[in-house]
């Protein structure tokens, strides 16, 4: 496989908040990514079906134009197969999508298929998320990788029934306690306010669907005083008067 170091831009390095949409639906990247606050996007083939979108290399490549027209700086695309030399040749091409202003991460299930797939793709150049985590045991895995994100699924982790958070805050203390550059990239999050729980706690990499992108920038009070603001705008917004000459 030849190699696609060289493709990538490196952009994402560097400690620091960094919020994703959760979304392949173009409607909600051009609602939300113009607003600036979005690192990127992260898709999978569920993701896709949701949206309407084809899962094929070049359907793939048109979104990835996309996002780069709404300015991302980063875009995560999931590789699929039926076996693990089908997820390997799509990974790299996927991988081949990057470009001067965009990073592209692979995506692979963190399973024992999935990481033979990543451990070549990673070789070959391709910075990897390990996703679908749903125990401390597999962070251990991912950080052993040098994975660049590994996402476990906090709501589906209590829909099984568990303590979601108890097992994203293990993971966070695993990776802190081991000085792991692999970054924590909680997914299925449900609600604003386990955004704003993980992140009291030190996390500080979130991926959000459009519903709870859309909490995070609505506020009422906030609302309210921008329609005052214009109104006293507009009451002021007289003639300035010619000085005497």
């Amino acid at each position: 496989m030849t190699s696609i170091h060289a493709a990538q831009p490196n952009h994402a390095t560097g400690a620091g908040l960094r919020l994703f949409l959760d979304s392949a639906d173009p409607i909600d990247w051009n609602r939300f990514l113009p607003l600036g606050c979005f690192h990127g996007v992260t898709t999978n083939p569920l993701l896709l079906e949701r949206a309407g979108q084809a899962c094929t290399l070049a359907n793939l490549e048109r979104l990835a134009r996309r996002a780069t027209d709404l300015g991302i700086r980063e875009i995560q695309l999931q590789t699929w197969g039926r076996s693990p030399a089908e997820m390997i040749h799509n990974g790299g091409q996927l991988a081949l999508l990057a470009g001067q202003d965009l990073d592209v991460v692979i995506k692979v299930p963190i399973d024992e298929a999935g990481l033979q797939v990543a451990c070549q793709l990673a070789a070959a150049g391709c910075r990897i998320t390990l996703t679908a985590v749903y125990n401390a045991g597999q962070i251990l895995t991912a950080a052993g990788f040098g994975a660049a994100y590994a996402a476990p699924y906090l709501g589906r982790l209590n829909d099984a029934g568990r303590d979601g958070r108890a097992a994203v805050m293990a993971m966070h203390e695993i990776l802190r306690g081991s000085a792991s550059e692999t970054r924590l990239l909680v997914a299925s999050l449900r609600s604003v306010d386990q955004i704003i729980d993980l992140a009291r706690q030190g996390l500080d990499t979130f991926t959000v669907g459009p519903a709870v992108a859309a909490g995070l920038v609505a506020e009422e009070l906030t609302e309210t005083a921008a329609i005052d603001f214009q109104r006293a705008a507009e009451s002021m917004n007289l003639p300035d008067r010619e000085s005497d000459s």
